[in-house]
């Protein structure tokens, strides 16, 4: 299922994964189809931080977070890239970033044993953009965690 086609003639897709049917896939022109992982687009965000500021990436990322729904949404996919002129240079390229991160979100929320639902990709940028933990680490941080526990990391960064 197409989530977005973007200025440069890329795609954002949901298709069957290992895990489930909610898996992203970016197919770039002239490029193979990839599945963006987490470790990735959290060293790409941290980044830009140096550019244009954590806590300006962070607090996009949470206007996004705001919106999301189990279902996606075409106003919250132009929101994002509205959201993205910002970024003047980098414009496509967050745009990319902002709708994986949002089209995972709702991936999350979707997932029908999923307690901590979407709050799992806050704590992750989070993270990765307010406490500078290094992206692979903050990638792999729920691992091996409970759910009671990841929600406790997050009632602590108050979400």
């Amino acid at each position: 299922m197409r989530i977005k086609t973007f200025s440069d003639g890329s795609i954002l897709e949901y298709d069957t994964g290992k895990f489930d049917d909610w898996c992203i896939y970016l197919t770039r022109p002239k490029s193979r189809r990839v599945a963006p992982k987490d470790s990735e687009y959290f060293q790409r965000f941290q980044q830009l931080a140096s550019k244009y500021t954590s806590q300006k990436i962070y607090a996009d990322f949470v206007s996004i977070y705001k919106l999301t729904t189990s279902s996606l949404d075409e106003k919250v996919l132009e929101f994002i890239t509205k959201l993205s002129n910002y970024y003047k240079s980098d414009e496509l390229e967050v745009d990319i970033l902002f709708t994986i991160v949002y089209a995972g979100m709702v991936d999350e929320e979707n997932k029908a044993k999923a307690v901590l639902k979407k709050r799992i990709k806050r704590l992750g940028m989070h993270q990765v953009l307010i406490e500078k933990i290094n992206p692979a680490i903050a990638a792999n941080f729920s691992r091996g965690k409970n759910w009671k526990e990841l929600d406790r990391e997050c009632k602590a960064r108050k979400f």
